[in-house]
């Protein structure tokens, strides 16, 4: 029989993607692990694999296609025996597509939280003994993440396993079992969901667009990206609903400089900056303060065992955080390397969801565009970002006198019901001292 190929969800939070690219056209024969197509999501361009084996009977959703509903069949393979008379019986028209797209849809779209368990909450799809039925990618991701393949439900063409449904597994376990914190996903699978109603610009509660159409005001209609509507959401959902405050505090950097100065002159297998000081100062003073390193659910405090640093990277199509995962165990030039590969990646529109979905504290450095001090805004389940303004030399009073050092601002924002102000300022306190201190992180 023939087996449509769906719109996967290359998320636990995706809802909708991007046809970018077919790999394969009409007629092509593919087997198990082909890649497809390409997808964009709202934060990078992923490869699509084919689960089952067979030809291209019909492509349903062309190249360049946008807004493609998660579930929507997007193309009909043809099993071996069959030809294009099978194409009748299976709906090949593309009308399906669209009418698909409301039964999956609204789960993700609002309530991420409870998207990714979706797929591994079902019973297990085979008892002991009997074939699980998984694409190879699929076995190989869950081999790799412990996950047992009996435990998980298929989503994929006659129920069998595929990519989606393992990373949401994964993503499911650390959120039903609160005695395992650590997993990274969990903060992604626990995300606040974007319930909140489209952003269009508005000004006093009147539509933009309709109000430079009244008074003839000359502009231009850019459209929103993907990655433009899932800041807008999940960041006016951040300003509704956290309870947020803010703490600065100046730090001395001029140890940190010479140390940093020293260190590069000895290799060319590295070149630390600034901010490869502070992610490994943050991951540190995380591990000080650990009652920060966690995130808020109604039923418990998650409190992690790993600090999972994000770092804001801009690109041209907007804000994404990469994650250097178990900073705490990692040295300044590992760290600075990692973070050099993720931001390329980054900006190259190539990051994993594993690489950037996640983190439990996050840093947003406006320094070297001049930007003395700012608030950011906390990325959800993460209960702080630091914001880090530019290391200027500023007058200071040392011993009674006054002096010149170079000093850069780095305030806090904390959501308030995961840590109350005396455990903000005690975090601040220990990314200061390991700063102004920075041999103390050699060791």
């Amino acid at each position: 029989m023939t087996v449509q190929i769906l719109m996967p969800a290359l998320s636990p939070t995706m809802t909708e993607g991007n046809l970018a690219k077919w790999l394969k056209k009409e007629g092509d024969t593919v087997k198990s692990g082909d890649v497809l197509a390409e997808i964009e999501t709202d934060k990078a361009t992923m490869e699509v694999e084919a689960v089952d084996e067979g030809r291209i009977g019909k492509i349903l959703i062309p190249a360049g296609s946008q807004g493609v509903a998660v579930n929507t069949p997007i193309a009909i393979l043809l099993e071996e025996g069959e030809d294009e008379s099978a194409l009748a019986s299976a709906g090949s028209a593309p009308a399906p597509a669209p009418a698909a797209a409301p039964t999956p849809a609204p789960a993700p779209a609002a309530a991420p939280a409870a998207a990714a368990p979706t797929p591994a909450a079902a019973p297990a799809p085979a008892a002991s003994g009997e074939r699980v039925f998984a694409s190879p990618l699929a076995r190989r991701i869950a081999e790799q993440a412990g996950v047992d393949l009996k435990s998980v439900k298929g989503t994929g063409p006659h129920g069998r396993i595929v990519k989606a449904d393992v990373e949401a597994a994964k993503a499911a376990g650390p959120a039903k079992a609160a005695a395992a914190p650590a997993a990274a996903p969990a903060p992604a699978a626990a995300a606040p969901a974007p319930a909140a109603a489209p952003a269009p610009a508005k000004a006093e509660g009147v539509d933009a667009k309709a109000l430079a159409d009244k008074l003839g005001m000359a502009y231009t209609a850019v459209p929103n990206s993907g990655m433009r509507k899932t800041i807008a959401k999940r960041l006016g959902e951040v300003k509704r609903t956290v309870p947020d405050y803010f703490l600065t505090v100046d730090v001395e950097i001029d140890a940190l400089m010479k140390v940093r100065a020293e260190l590069n002159g000895r290799s060319d297998a590295y070149k630390l900056s600034v901010n490869d000081f502070i992610i490994r100062a943050v991951a540190l003073a995380l591990k000080k303060v650990p009652a920060l390193n966690a995130a808020w659910t109604d039923e418990a405090m998650l409190q992690f065992q790993h600090a999972d640093i994000s770092v804001a990277v801009a690109t041209p199509t907007g804000l994404i955080t990469p994650i250097v995962k178990k900073a705490e165990t990692k040295g300044l030039a590992d760290i600075s390397n990692e973070m050099k590969a993720l931001a390329k990646k980054a900006r190259d529109n190539a990051l994993k969801p594993e690489e950037y979905q996640g983190g439990t504290i996050s840093i947003s450095n406006l320094g070297m565009m001049g930007i003395k001090q700012f608030q950011a805004i906390i990325n959800p389940p993460q209960a702080c970002i630091l914001a880090v303004g530019a290391s200027e030399q500023r007058p200071v009073v040392k011993d009674g006198a006054l002096a010149i050092a170079t000093v850069m601002s780095l305030t806090g924002t904390f959501d308030h019901r995961v840590a109350d102000g005396a455990v903000g300022a005690e975090f601040l306190g220990a990314v200061k001292k390991l700063l102004e201190d920075p041999l103390s992180m050699l060791l």
